[in-house]
């Protein structure tokens, strides 16, 4: 089908892979494509190649190592370089390299000599390839090599027999790995020269891709497959997708993609017909610029490149990283690993509300396959006197997390205690989105032990009750900090209380559901009732981040840590919260300001889609969409989220490419257990007209809506879980209520 595709008019700088470079995957292997037509680059990647390990090495705080020798790191599998005779960008014409989001692939084409030469590049999840290739039309051919580089000291085999070459070799934590390409022609030649794969005078050729390691998601295992030969099965695929034509594979990869892909279309409006005939990058600039006319086509397409990006990375192996699945060297900024204190709940804040519910099973995968390493790091080190989160009780029980994670049951950095509750709310709503009760009963076991350690953490303290003077016993979170930021042996931080208060709701409906532990249930619930719950502070008018009227932070700092009950909880809400407590909400949002790292912009985005600020919500995510060199903070050329470091420098952290989206999905559908509203903060911008289909909504419902001049014309709702809700829009209110399977079209006026 035809959809949003980025293009540019120049192949990727490899100097500048990270940010230039296209990207590419199928969920478990990666590529960075560069489309240079005489040496193209792949960068590629596995999501299972880790350094590092179990990590049980404390510092003299007794605090995890966050050094790559203990705790590890996401690295690179190795580089294929692509290398074609005759083809310097000097010598072609009307070159384009694009990204087709519809479809999933990449195309390179270009003009030599009045031949049309195309490179078609794509990650098939069904035959768990990277295909590379080649053809023209106009009778030219294809000659040159292919090159398979090693990113840690391997050196590269060759197989004449099969015209394929590999590299492989082990980690020292244990890890095997391998990587293999094979080259598939039906004319000219394909052989080993002085240990070289060359091609010659192919009229059309197909470079397949392979990777893989012997990781397990596996504690018995110690998260290592010994019995696994990473070069035997990628070299059985190899040969399986060899025995298929190009066609073939690019067919069978596209309806595996566009089955995901297809649940979501978008308009948000139509552009101008001179943007249309832009370039990507040009288009991007064009719309930083002040007072430049919208470009709703660019935004949808900026949308549909999160949704891509969640395909891409998070199918049905481990969960996307700090830079998802994509690197541009070895040594990732914090190890590309997983933040539990916003960053990888980020990366899944978009998959059940853009019609890809499928794609959370990844993180859902990891939290169960490391719930038993993480239980038994925090029974052996979270009370260690040297600890100043432990509990001051000395009482332990069930788990949590430091605020880095690696796959082999490690962690690093800082102990995280509100971490358990966090990734238990994450895994809570994804069944609010899905009703799916198989994996209620999965995820339950994380919930409750998340439960038992917050039940011997809290500790029991006496305030005065704001609204009597009287004082009350409640119930507080013991020395913590608030990420990432303020004292670090603060009581009662607004985050913690409130992530925990979530945890012990959503605990008590899971128990419910499910028929279990009504006495455990019971006692949760008393627990939930004696929590304390911020305030607003008496000094600033803001909800207090510390049980403090005093800012003990940076006023500006990028988290938001006092409003998670805001988002992404649903415990304040606009039209069922005290109006005092939404004017501390809005104070300490317009405190924090309205620049940030792209990942802060994001959140500050969804806050103020919440309030129906629809402007303020739309500013944050033109910041986000913006060239990164104007503000330090933004977006580059191949769509990559980008925050600046230093003066010259940027980082790539891929959350913000999903947290952006979701905050334009929030501006066109808010819902919460029992109620959905549509357009609560639609901008200017997107008002005239539009059109999405397929936004999840929690109570297992799947809604379609067009629009015009900002009202409703037509809203179909889907029902998956067969549930009730309260259907706003405009003045209309209505209670839908539907069996499983069921749908109801409501069109306003012809009522």
């Amino acid at each position: 089908m035809h959809g949003p595709t980025l293009w540019y008019t120049a192949p990727a700088s490899e100097s500048n892979v990270i940010q230039e470079a296209t990207p590419v995957g199928n969920g478990c292997m990666g590529a960075l494509v560069g489309g240079d037509p005489a040496r193209d680059f792949l960068y590629l990647t596995d999501s299972s190649m880790w350094l590092g390990g179990p990590n049980n090495a404390l510092d003299a705080d007794g605090q995890f190592s966050y050094e790559v020798k203990d705790f590890g790191s996401f690295t690179m599998l190795a580089k294929l370089y692509l290398g074609v005779n005759g083809h310097e960008l000097s010598g072609i014409d009307d070159y384009k390299r694009e990204l087709d989001l519809a479809n999933g692939y990449v195309r390179i084409s270009y003009r030599k000599d009045g031949v049309h030469y195309l490179r078609e590049i794509f990650a098939s999840h069904p035959d768990d390839v990277i295909v590379v290739h080649l053809s023209q039309s106009g009778g030219g051919t294809w000659s040159g090599a292919i090159d398979l580089q090693g990113t840690h000291g391997e050196t590269t085999q060759f197989s004449p027999r099969t015209a394929s070459s590999h590299v492989n070799g082990a980690l020292p934590n244990g890890l095997t790995y391998a990587a293999s390409v094979k080259a598939v022609n039906r004319s000219g030649s394909v052989s080993v020269e002085n240990g070289t794969l060359r091609f010659a005078n192919c009229d059309a050729l197909t470079i397949l891709c392979c990777g893989g390691t012997n990781y397990t998601p596996d504690v018995t295992k110690d998260y290592l497959d010994h019995s696994r030969d990473p070069l035997t099965l990628v070299e059985q695929k190899l040969e399986a997708a060899a025995s298929l034509t190009a066609d073939v594979l690019l067919h069978t990869h596209i309806a595996d993609y566009a089955a995901l892909y297809d649940t979501m279309q978008v308009n948000l409006g139509a552009s101008t017909r001179e943007q249309r005939g832009w370039d990507t990058w040009t288009r991007l600039q064009a719309r930083a610029k002040p007072d430049a006319v919208a470009d709703p086509e660019l935004e949808a397409a900026y949308l549909q490149f999160g949704r891509y990006l969640t395909i891409a990375g998070s199918r049905d192996r481990l969960p996307t990283s700090l830079q998802g699945l994509w690197l541009g060297d070895n040594t990732p900024d914090w190890m590309s690993d997983y933040h539990t204190d916003v960053n990888i709940q980020m990366n899944y804040w978009l998959p059940d509300r853009a019609g890809l519910p499928a794609c959370f099973d990844a993180l859902a995968n990891y939290c169960l396959s490391q719930h038993e390493s993480w239980t038994a790091i925090t029974r052996q080190h979270f009370n260690d006197p040297r600890n100043g989160f432990r509990n001051s009780s000395g009482k332990l029980a069930g788990w949590t997390v430091a605020i880095s994670t690696n796959i082999f049951g490690g962690n690093g950095w800082w102990w995280h205690p509100a971490g358990s509750a966090w990734l238990c709310n994450s895994l809570w709503q994804h069944y609010q989105y899905t009703l799916q009760h198989d994996y209620l009963v999965r995820i339950y076991p994380l919930l409750k032990s998340a439960c038992e350690f917050w039940e011997a953490r809290l500790l029991t303290r006496r305030v005065a009750d704001p609204a009597s003077g009287l004082e009350r016993e409640v119930l507080i979170d013991d020395s913590d900090w608030s990420p990432e930021q303020g004292p670090k042996n603060a009581k009662g931080i607004s985050y913690a209380q409130e992530l925990v208060w979530d945890l012990f709701n959503n605990y008590q409906q899971a128990a419910a559901i499910l028929g279990m532990d009504a006495h455990y249930s019971s006692v949760i619930g008393g627990l939930q009732a004696k929590l304390y719950l911020p305030q607003v502070s008496s000094e600033n008018g803001w909800l207090e981040e510390w049980m403090s009227a005093k800012n003990l932070g940076e006023t500006r700092h990028r988290h938001l840590s006092p409003l998670i009950g805001f988002f992404p909880g649903d415990r304040i809400t606009l039209d069922n919260s005290p109006a005092s407590l939404i004017d501390g909400v809005i104070r300490l949002l317009d405190a924090r300001g309205m620049t940030s790292y792209g990942w802060a912009c994001a959140w500050r985005a969804i806050c103020w889609a919440r309030l129906k600020q629809a402007e303020r919500a739309y500013q944050l995510i033109l910041n986000n969409l913006a060239p990164w060199r104007i503000r330090g903070n933004g977006t580059a050329m191949n769509l990559f989220d980008i925050y600046q470091m230093t003066s010259d420098s940027g980082i790539f952290q891929i959350d913000a490419n999903f947290g952006t989206p979701t905050a334009m999905l929030e501006m066109l559908l808010y819902s919460r257990p029992g109620s959905i509203e549509l357009l609560p903060a639609l901008p200017k911008a997107w008002a005239a007209s539009g059109e999405v289909t397929g936004i999840g909504a929690r109570d297992g419902f799947v809604v379609d809506m067009r629009w015009r001049d900002g009202d409703i014309t037509s809203v179909t709702v889907h029902s998956i879980g067969g549930t009730r809700t309260q259907l706003k829009f405009g003045k209309h209110v209505r209670t839908i209520a539907l069996q499983s399977g069921q749908s109801v079209t409501i069109t306003p006026g012809s009522d």
